[in-house]
């Protein structure tokens, strides 16, 4: 402890003193080991006695060169390539002096010796500040508990992160991780590089607790991923973009700093007060339609726990596909994982699926759900949401599939835009097979906004505050339910044990949030402030843009007040009315017509008669805008 007290109370003048006879002393040592080292040179006393008033000269020019080059002034925490650039300056500059003195002192040593002295004083000179250097962090990291980190992307920003960590005397970076097969097995920055497979040994081997992702150029959505997976592991997250990222836009030291979830939900999370499900899906052959969204992967992440048979994966874009099968790859261990790409509406492909893979159970996530997207596209959003489901759940009817779940939305709930519209028409096709059919329970659960999904409105608002404003707001009395990924996955699973035929599974999810609040939440949580009446100027504003086409005030959940028990008290079940067999194949056959057609008002025509109180709504919000 004394030792330990002398060293980090040395001042800057008698550290540099110290470097100062240092270097002195390497001048002789080097003379005598480049003596030694030329087998053309005889050491004896003759040469000694020569060899001092050159030493004597060198050490003072060495002293000056030291000084005058700034070696004494660079710390040993930094001393690496500029150091050592300076450090092969200073032993020229000696080497060089030597050579023109060696006449006038009688040749006591020929150039090789000469030679050999200029590159044994450059290796001394940089080995003995690597190797104070080694010691000092181990002085001043002695009884220090490190946190220890592992570095997720062995890229360019992953090699910066680990060096500007090795001298960290609180942090520990342990090695890294990348899914680059051309990278695994190599040590970069002196750290290892292991497959993404091995992080979960890694964490528990070398006791982990922070794990950086240091990948800006992957994708949100894929880092969003592998973060779920990480936390699920217990370890810490975090997120690094690029340094010339950070340098370029600006804004170093002013990075969000989130709201925590209970504030964004305003009650506490439920995914630990939500029952575990493993035995309703355990050695099941289960198929996710819509697997590779927000919603389909999350529930695939979820499955890989409860040990199914098979996860048949089906999805209509390649890259979602291939990106959530990637993912899974190293998640499922000896589940297999098949991938079907096509659309929900083939029929013939999703026959085909079902009778190949023996699916035994349907998690319908697969649909067109931005409200905006879809009011501009109705013939496109109508199809792909009443159609892909009355196929899906037809084909899983025709299959003897047992549980066949449908995930719908809030809007659906007396709709005022075609996505919600279309959504209660898949319930209501749903609920009509569900009083036909004889061994496939049919289920439907409802969600509200799901943080983290495509088009949530919080990686908005991160974005519009990030560049200083405006925040925008379509009206400032709007308000929206809000849940996590991880609690819609559940309530989805969930819905499949506890499901009796043409149910309406909610979760109870407590009082809608006021988006302003959650815009003003999420400014202050950035150490910003609300631009207002007193100061107009003083922080982010927050502006009103107008209520969007076919946009509510406020969501609902429930079209009646009629409420089942489940055997969870926070999910609930929904009573509602729903068309007969003879109703529900007039109103599809009508739409089919109006798609076939390509006619947008005869395809709202059939919402407006089939969907309760859609017109009224419509009208309503119509009203709200103008």
């Amino acid at each position: 402890m004394a030792f330990y007290d002398m060293v980090t109370s040395l001042t800057r003048e008698q550290k540099r003193l110290i470097f100062l006879i240092v270097d002195a002393c390497l001048v002789p040592v080097a003379l005598v080991v480049s003596v030694l080292l030329n087998a053309a040179m005889k050491a004896d006393w003759h040469l000694a006695m020569a060899l001092f008033p050159l030493s004597v000269v060198l050490i003072g020019i060495a002293m000056a060169s030291s000084h005058y080059l700034g070696l004494t002034r660079i710390k040993l925490n930094a001393f690496e390539v500029q150091g050592i650039a300076r450090t092969a300056i200073y032993a020229t500059i000696i080497g060089c002096t030597a050579a023109i003195l060696n006449p006038f002192l009688g040749y006591p040593i020929n150039t090789e010796t000469i030679l050999i002295f200029t590159m044994v004083l450059m290796i001394t000179g940089v080995s003995t500040r690597l190797l104070l250097r080694q010691i000092l962090i181990q002085i001043y990291r002695k009884g220090t508990d490190r946190t220890r980190v592992l570095l997720y992307g062995a890229g360019q920003t992953g090699q910066q992160l680990a060096a500007a960590l090795r001298t960290d005397d609180k942090i520990e970076p342990i090695a890294f991780v990348d899914d680059n097969p051309t990278l695994q097995s190599l040590v970069i920055s002196g750290l290892p590089v292991y497959v993404p497979a091995k992080v979960r040994e890694l964490i528990n081997e070398y006791r982990i607790d922070r794990v950086v992702l240091a990948m800006p150029s992957t994708s949100q959505t894929e880092q969003a991923r592998i973060a779920h997976r990480l936390r699920l592991m217990g370890c810490e997250v975090h997120s690094l973009p690029s340094f010339a990222t950070m340098i370029s836009s600006g804004d170093i030291g002013a990075r969000m700093t989130p709201v925590s979830l209970h504030d964004l939900l305003g009650r506490n999370r439920l995914e630990q007060e939500l029952p575990t499900v493993s035995e309703a899906y355990s050695s099941r052959s289960i198929m996710i339609t819509g697997a590779g969204g927000s919603i389909g992967s999350e529930l695939c992440r979820q499955l890989i726990a409860c040990k199914p048979e098979r996860l048949v994966l089906l999805d209509h874009s390649e890259l979602a596909l291939y990106t959530v099968m990637k993912e899974l790859d190293n998640l499922a261990g000896d589940i297999p994982i098949k991938a079907v790409l096509g659309s929900v509406c083939d029929r013939s492909l999703v026959d085909k699926a079902l009778a190949e893979h023996g699916v035994e159970v349907v998690l319908h996530a697969a649909a067109y759900k931005h409200v905006t997207i879809v009011e501009a596209n109705e013939i496109s959003g109508l199809e792909n949401n009443v159609f892909g489901t009355k196929i899906m759940a037809d084909a899983a009817r025709a299959a003897g599939v047992e549980h066949f779940i449908l995930v719908s939305s809030d809007k659906a709930v007396r709709p005022t835009n075609v996505m919600g519209a279309s959504k209660r028409l898949a319930e209501l096709v749903v609920q009509d097979l569900a009083t036909r059919s004889e061994k496939t329970r049919f289920s439907m659960v409802r969600f509200g906004n799901v943080l983290g999904s495509s088009g949530s409105v919080i990686p908005l608002f991160e974005e519009q505050i990030a560049r200083g404003g405006p925040v925008t707001l379509t009206h400032g009395e709007v308000t929206r339910y809000f849940m996590t990924m991880s609690e819609a996955a559940r309530l989805v699973l969930l819905a499949g044990s506890f499901s009796r035929g043409g149910d309406v599974f909610v979760l109870d999810m407590g009082e809608p949030i006021p988006i302003r609040k959650l815009a003003h939440q999420m400014i202050e949580g950035a150490g910003l402030t609300v631009a207002d009446e007193t100061k107009p100027d003083g922080g982010i504003k927050i502006i009103e843009i107008g209520l969007r086409p076919g946009e509510k005030l406020h969501e609902e959940l429930l079209i009646s007040s009629d409420m089942l028990t489940t055997p969870h008290q926070k999910i609930m079940r929904a009573h509602e009315n729903f068309l007969s067999e003879l109703e529900m194949a007039n109103a599809l056959k009508d739409l089919r017509i109006a798609i076939e057609k390509q006619d947008r008002n005869a395809a709202r025509a059939v919402i407006s008669k089939w969907v309760e109180r859609f017109e009224e709504a419509t009208n309503e919000t119509e009203t709200q805008i103008n």
